[in-house]
């Protein structure tokens, strides 16, 4: 045998330290490959979004809010309209050198640079608002500044073409974009629509990049047109009446209703004092956001007899021409019940007389049939509550759109061992319970208007983003209140009060029919007792022609009246005659066909 060659063993050694290294790199290779292929399509989507995920921004649209609008004669006029401003905002983690942003902030927009700065370097946020309500121009200005972490936002504001006109109707939109107080809160859902949606790839300055195709934008859907039922050229007037006299009784304030006594339909709904819905922030008092007529129930007075007298008629238990004999006082639960002292004391008085002399021991005598005739009982206060409760749906909600409303108080009718039969007494003539203008409107129009109950209601009609149009129409929420002949005697009842009260100048009762009663209502003190000292005006009427066509209801937040006046008489009641003459005179009132 030959020896080995140590060439030839050396070739060996190196062919097999090739073949290891060559397998190795396979093996590395292949790790790689399979890394790749978990990497690139197995993780594929997740390692995207990873990628993605300081790039990718999600903006959302703002929805242009429903306008509001209301009817002027034959037009359809806007309340309130969308005025496009906008929001500025920055991403501090993009700002650079913020001190030099601000400065230049401030010199377009004014405010004060070092709370624009402080904002710019808030720590741990992606969104930062500088400030709001930058004008088309000022936007402008800021985007050519083209600054890392510097963005505008378009957005709607509100704004009030007729301005101050019926706000607290109305109410107003907040900071949030929240509807607040009135319709803008009753009807928040259906005006706000719904937002877009925009995702962006942006730049690493956190712009976005308008030529990506990765961009994906859902339009926003505009909220609902509310057309109201208001009538904008009764609304001025009514609100010019009331605040004439609101001055000139130097009342802390007052409210109106004015609703079509055969739809519930209001025309018209005021207070006083009133504010700007464009600059709500500067009110100082926030109950003037309060819309009075369905936020703030009182005692409402002697204009609660109507109600009582309109029970009364339809139980039979008395008639239209019923007669009884008067007493001028009555005692109950050990406690005198009087009339003022123009009632001519005791004697024989007609359910006329009744309403006219406002007699609180009338009224007190109607509860006593409603049990039978004899003292007050559990059947009179059970039959009454039935009424007031049931009947003319006090006590409970009348579902306007309005926000905040509230329901009042109705005293349920067991014995609670604290002098019950005078409670009743008292909510005969409108003491002991409450109750606001809107539910007094709709309780006696539903006497009034033969004895259909039809929810109030300010919105006539809502036009959709695409056009759809929904008429709100009548809601009956109860029938037989009272038989329609309750409503017919009542007529010429509240008629005679009109016209022996000395109204100038006096109505057409010729051509048209006017019908009312006035409430000097006693204030309760918060430990108890009413006050002798002030007290509030209430009135509570109709005009019509051939039948009642506006109910208007009138409340005065303590009236300063001359001594021996009554509120009701010289405070409420010259609101109520001087809206009642502006519809006849305007021609709002269809006068009597014969």
């Amino acid at each position: 045998m030959f020896p080995s060659s140590p060439v030839k063993n050396d070739f060996v050694l190196a062919l097999k330290r090739v073949r290891l290294w060559y397998a190795l790199l396979v093996v590395i290779f292949s790790i790689f490959l399979v890394r790749l292929f978990y990497l690139q399509v197995i993780r594929h989507d997740y390692y995207r979004q990873s990628a993605l995920s300081d790039q990718l921004k999600q903006y959302q649209i703002p929805a242009s809010r429903g306008i509001i609008d209301a009817h002027d004669g034959s037009n359809v006029v806007p309340l309130v309209l969308n005025q496009k401003l906008y929001t500025l905002y920055a991403d501090p983690t993009y700002v650079k050198n913020a001190s030099t942003v601000a400065a230049k902030v401030a010199s377009i927009i004014g405010g004060d640079a070092n709370k624009y700065q402080a904002e710019l370097t808030v720590k741990d946020t992606r969104y930062s608002i500088l400030a709001k309500k930058l004008t088309e121009a000022q936007n402008k200005q800021i985007v050519a500044l083209k600054y890392p972490g510097l963005g505008t936002q378009e957005q709607d504001y509100r704004t009030y073409p007729q301005g101050s006109l019926a706000a607290q109707l109305l109410g107003f939109v907040n900071n949030d974009g929240l509807g607040t107080y009135g319709v803008e809160q009753a009807l928040n859902r259906q005006l706000k629509g719904k937002p877009g949606e925009l995702k962006a790839i942006t730049d690493v300055n956190g712009v976005p990049l308008a030529a990506s195709g990765n961009n994906i934008m859902t339009s926003p859907t505009q909220g609902d047109q509310v057309t109201l039922t208001i009538d904008l050229g009764i609304q001025k007037q009514v609100e010019s009446i009331l605040a004439a006299q609101v001055k000139s009784s130097k009342a802390d304030g007052g409210s109106v209703v004015v609703m079509d006594t055969n739809s519930g339909a209001v025309k018209a709904m005021a207070n006083y004092p009133t504010y700007d819905p464009s600059n709500y922030a500067d009110v100082s008092n926030s109950s003037v956001f309060n819309n009075a007529t369905v936020t703030t129930p009182i005692e409402v007075g002697s204009i609660m007899k109507t109600l009582t007298t309109a029970a009364a008629l339809d139980q039979g238990v008395i008639q239209p021409n019923t007669t009884y004999n008067d007493p001028s006082h009555w005692t109950v639960d050990g406690f005198n019940i009087t009339n003022i002292e123009q009632d001519g004391g005791p004697g024989v008085r007609s359910i006329a007389d009744l309403l006219n002399l406002s007699l609180n021991t009338g009224a007190t005598w109607e509860l006593m049939q409603m049990g039978g005739g004899g003292p007050i009982n559990q059947k009179g206060r059970d039959a009454w509550y039935n009424y007031m409760a049931k009947h003319f749906r006090l006590g409970q909600p009348t579902g306007i759109e309005q926000g905040y409303e509230s329901p009042g108080i109705v005293p349920k009718p067991d014995d609670n061992g604290a002098g019950i039969d005078l409670t009743y007494a008292n909510t005969a003539f409108g003491q002991a319970m409450t109750a606001t203008p809107i539910q007094m409107a709709s309780a006696i129009s539903a006497v009034l208007n033969g004895g259909t109950y039809y929810q109030p209601h300010l919105v006539d009609q809502t036009t959709t983003a695409d056009g759809k149009v929904t008429t709100t129409g009548t809601k009956i929420l109860a029938k037989d209140v009272v038989a329609p002949k309750v409503g017919q005697a009542m007529v010429p009842l509240m008629q005679y009060v009109v016209q022996n009260h000395f109204i100038v100048p006096p109505f057409d009762q010729t051509h048209y029919i006017v019908g009312g009663k006035t409430g000097t209502a006693q204030i309760a003190k918060p430990g108890g007792g009413y006050r002798d000292d002030v007290y509030n005006g209430t009135y509570l009427g109709f005009v019509g022609g051939d039948k009642p066509q506006y109910t208007i209801a009138v409340f005065m937040d303590k009236p300063q009246v001359v001594a021996g006046a009554y509120a009701g008489t010289a405070a409420a009641q010259p609101v109520f005659a001087g809206i009642a003459h502006m519809l006849i005179n305007n021609a709002y009132v269809t006068p009597k066909s014969q």
